[in-house]
């Protein structure tokens, strides 16, 4: 078992891994420093285990940090340890998982540990985009290790350890109990680092749910599985959680697998996998409510972008793009989020998700499936920014905007004159929904293909993105866009 020291990061190695999988790579190396009388202390791995198994028969590589060896710092050894960890992955083409537990920097190493942990950031940057990255933490982790948990993409966080790159007490007119910023609620719901909070073993376990349905790199696809659910299944009163599209998405998935992340950080967005047909789909989708096991309402949102929902959206379409993962979207927004705080971000956030969409070359699908309007409805993946292929239920309201808020302003001289402004007003509203917002009206100009009923939408959405599977789109040459 090797050093007490490691118990606690082996443990949670092996309760990740495959039972007898896990091999370690690099049990021997210490810290080479000899200042500061570092040579009387003990630090067995310099503090981190390291090295490669499986999770259900697909390889992976972990490391694993120990708080125990030097109060968890990182030192020039251990950091090594890490990049080679990553160099070894993007070589073989498997994910990386980091489960964290450090305090920063050992101080004792200076530029020595600064530039080993350099080249870990260079590797993370490397690696990105290559095979996914995952990052645990558990206990602390501080400083520069929560800007290389940053850089995973996916973060999960123990509910009691600490996040932070300044302590809550460091930062100027602050502490830890008028607003613990280190906290797992503070980085889920208002950072948006972390992706998912639980207990160590409900971590585990969603990590190995969450490595069962990636792609290990961004070329070998092993993410299929074979379907067991029923590809022409109908599910019945889909329409009934309109509101609630994290219902939706678990009803029309196989056997209800249903994976949302960022769900504290603005749930007015849903981002989630799902699988359809065995085959791992990225899910992006606007929420208005939020509702229980039961059917009871615990939370409404806005049908509007909002920054953080933008934020979350864009960087997960990047994700899926980068590792070959269809997109499928539902849409139900009215506009943006109307807030002098949200002025100050929203059109760089919804510029960003606007591109994340456009410039992904995946399979792409699009169900309205309530209010489709104005720009913020191009925003969300529509055909005009390249989505395949877009259904519509039969309610679906599409266009400029609300129609009655629109023959307010095209009629406002008629209306002021009229005798009966609300009769006029329901008169031309139904004119103007007829012949410029309805669903009929769009798909007539082939902005929506074809108008589906909301209990087939599982089985219309699979048979399209079995015909997008072989898509190939070119792109104009350039290194890389600058949004």
């Amino acid at each position: 078992m090797g050093s007490t020291a490691q118990v606690s990061s082996r443990r949670r190695i092996e309760a990740l891994l495959d039972d007898n999988s896990f091999v370690e790579i690099g049990s021997r190396i210490t810290a080479r420093n000899t200042d500061f009388n570092m040579t009387a202390q003990a630090t067995p791995g310099d503090g981190i285990v390291t090295g490669y198994g499986t999770i259900e028969g697909s390889l992976v590589y972990v490391y694993s940090q120990d708080s125990a060896v030097l109060g968890g710092s990182v030192g020039e050894m251990h950091a090594k340890k890490i990049s080679n960890v990553y160099k070894m992955a993007m070589k073989m083409g498997a994910p990386v998982i980091g489960l964290l537990d450090c305090s920063g920097l050992r101080l004792q190493e200076a530029t020595d540990a600064l530039d080993a942990f350099g080249q870990m950031y260079l590797n993370q940057t490397l690696a990105s985009g290559v095979v996914p990255q995952i990052a645990a933490v558990f206990g602390s982790c501080g400083g520069g290790m929560a800007v290389a948990s940053a850089i995973a993409d996916f973060v999960f966080m123990e509910k009691d350890g600490k996040l932070f790159v300044n302590s809550p007490n460091a930062l100027a007119g602050n502490d830890e109990d008028k607003c613990d910023t280190a906290s797992s609620q503070f980085q889920s719901e208002e950072s948006g680092v972390v992706d998912m909070v639980g207990s160590e073993e409900e971590i585990l376990s969603q990590i190995r749910s969450l490595v069962s349905v990636l792609p290990a790199n961004n070329e070998d696809d092993m993410s299929y599985d074979e379907c067991t659910d029923d590809l022409n299944r109908i599910c019945e009163n889909l329409d009934g959680w309109g509101g609630d599209t994290a219902r939706i998405l678990a009803d029309i998935s196989d056997d209800g697998f249903f994976m949302e992340f960022k769900k504290e950080y603005d749930p007015s967005m849903v981002t989630a996998f799902i699988r359809l047909n065995g085959t791992t789909v990225g899910c992006v989708a606007n929420r208005t409510e939020t509702l229980d096991a039961d059917g009871e309402k615990t939370d409404v949102c806005d049908a509007a972008l909002s920054t953080r929902g933008c934020e979350k959206a864009a960087d997960f379409v990047a994700f899926c793009d980068a590792f070959s993962i269809p997109l499928l979207t539902l849409v139900n927004v009215m506009g943006y989020k109307q807030s002098k705080c949200t002025e100050k971000k929203i059109a760089r956030a919804a510029g960003r998700m606007t591109y994340a969409f456009a410039n992904a070359d995946v399979p792409k699908v699009t169900v309205i499936i309530g209010e489709a309007f104005g720009s913020a409805y191009v925003a969300m993946n529509s055909k005009s920014i390249g989505s395949d292929i877009v259904y519509a239920w039969p309610q679906a309201r599409i266009g400029m905007m609300d129609a009655e808020n629109a023959v307010k302003i095209m009629y406002a001289e008629e209306i002021g004159k009229s005798s009966d402004s609300a009769a006029l007003i329901r008169e031309k509203a139904a004119e103007y929904e007829k012949l410029q917002a309805s669903a009929e009206a769009a798909a007539g100009r082939g902005y929506v293909d074809d108008i589906i009923e909301a209990n087939e939408t599982r089985k219309r959405v699979i048979a399209a993105f079995e015909m997008l599977f072989t898509k190939r789109e070119g792109r104009p040459s350039k290194k890389h866009g600058t949004i």
